[in-house]
């Protein structure tokens, strides 16, 4: 058989090669679309590295000399020490199971400040987010340990002075931070007449769900501690008082503390001027991001079902074509299934020539950097296998569909009829 199917397609030369023009190039178009498409949910996949579920945002204010109830600030009475107050009550509510302060630090947070880390001959990235947080801030948004360090014990590593660090900071000179634990020959903030020690390795930590955690990377402080150390004051209202409600009580806990914020936490000039949720957080910072994704998958989505109609509409008037060739085959003795098998390798075969060449191009079109960027290239084989693979499966499909339907229609007509009918 497969020998008459050589020599069937050599035959028909002319007609397959305009069929396998018209594969090459959907398989390529297919090919880059998915290997879009591939990048761009892969990425958003990818874990983050922190955890945004049941946690709130609690704006702070502070009350002006204009105001009759406000109180003027001395040495005895500080806006850190209402601050501390306000803390200590939100942690003594019994829905609540996570307290932290910290500086331009929380996820889906526009307002970020760089740090820089040194050790020896390794500088991190100039772009590495510093997070100023008091300790609880790891429990709050469950940050987890390379080694397993659990958000308690993170929090107990910086309580102690230590500092955190993403594990791809040196990723640029393969070195991960993981194999530097423990090491007290750290410079941070520029500051070379102090040295610092590693706690711990986190796991990467996304800037926000479309950014790659290869490329985000952070360092954590504890606040209070830099406080003590530079005498410089890290606590007022301006800091993000961030809140983990446990899961079996977030109920209305926006409404409940709202209820309860003039009475429970107006404290000396400071009030709770305003509460969000994580959730709605994350849906105001990315709606760009995710508008773009939406229209790229409708778009996308809606090219490949244009290619699918157009090359289901090629092989389905190609099979209806072949009528009275498929009734010859019926008239000599042939079954429905070796018909219908003869048919379906034509295709297939057609589609497999075609498909080495596509792979050839997709290569280049890779190699030349035409594609998507992931993990910093354009040319990934597990990658490239995956939507190569994929782009043969569908193209498959839709010659399936194409001949499958058409010639079990014509199978179904009487070889007699079909030979009249031609």
């Amino acid at each position: 058989m497969n020998k008459k199917l050589f020599t069937q397609i050599r035959n028909e030369w002319r007609s397959n090669l305009w069929l396998a023009l018209e594969l090459l190039v959907v398989s390529v178009v297919m090919w880059y679309i998915i290997d879009l498409l591939y990048c761009r949910l892969a990425t958003y996949m990818e874990p983050r590295g922190f955890d945004t579920e049941h946690c709130y945002l609690i704006n702070m204010g502070v009350l002006t000399d204009k105001s009759p109830d406000y109180t003027p600030y001395s040495d005895a009475h500080k806006q850190s020490d209402d601050v501390r107050e306000l803390v200590e009550r939100l942690r003594r509510r019994p829905e609540v199971e996570a307290v932290s302060l910290s500086h331009s630090s929380y996820p889906y947070n526009g307002s970020n400040s760089s740090i820089e880390v040194e050790y020896d001959t390794l500088r991190a990235p100039r772009w590495t987010i510093r997070r100023i947080v008091t300790p609880d801030f790891v429990r709050v948004f469950r940050y987890q340990g390379t080694r397993g360090e659990t958000p308690e014990q993170l929090a107990e590593i910086l309580e102690r002075g230590d500092f955190l660090a993403s594990d791809n900071l040196y990723r640029k000179y393969d070195v991960p931070m993981t194999s530097l634990i423990g090491k007290k020959e750290f410079y941070l903030f520029g500051d070379t007449t102090q040295t610092y020690r590693l706690g711990a390795a986190l796991q990467n930590v996304r800037y926000d769900d479309f950014t790659q955690a290869r490329s985000s990377y952070c360092a954590v402080y504890n606040l209070e501690k830099l406080e003590r150390e530079k005498g410089i004051a890290w606590i007022g209202a301006d800091n993000e008082l961030c809140v983990r409600v446990r899961a079996d009580r977030d109920q209305n806990f926006m409404e409940n503390l709202k209820a309860d914020s003039e009475k429970q936490f107006r404290i000396g000039n400071l009030y709770i001027s305003d509460i969000r949720s994580f959730k709605d957080i994350r849906r105001s910072f990315q709606q760009g991001e995710t508008s773009e994704m939406r229209n790229l998958v409708v778009g996308m989505g809606f090219l490949l079902l244009n290619i699918f109609l157009g090359l289901l509409g090629t092989f389905w008037f190609r099979t209806q074509q072949r009528r009275g060739e498929i009734a010859l085959h019926k008239a000599m003795g042939a079954t429905d299934g070796a018909v219908f098998g003869r048919l379906m390798s034509e295709g297939i075969f057609l589609l497999l020539i075609v498909t080495v060449l596509a792979v050839i191009i997709d290569i280049v079109l890779a190699h030349f950097e035409l594609n998507s960027w992931r993990n910093g290239t354009t040319l990934e084989w597990p990658r490239l296998a995956f939507c190569v693979a994929s782009t043969f499966i569908l193209i498959a499909a839709m010659i399936g569909v194409g001949i499958g339907i058409p010639a079990r229609r014509a199978m179904k007509v009487q070889p007699a009829e079909a030979l009249h009918d031609e």
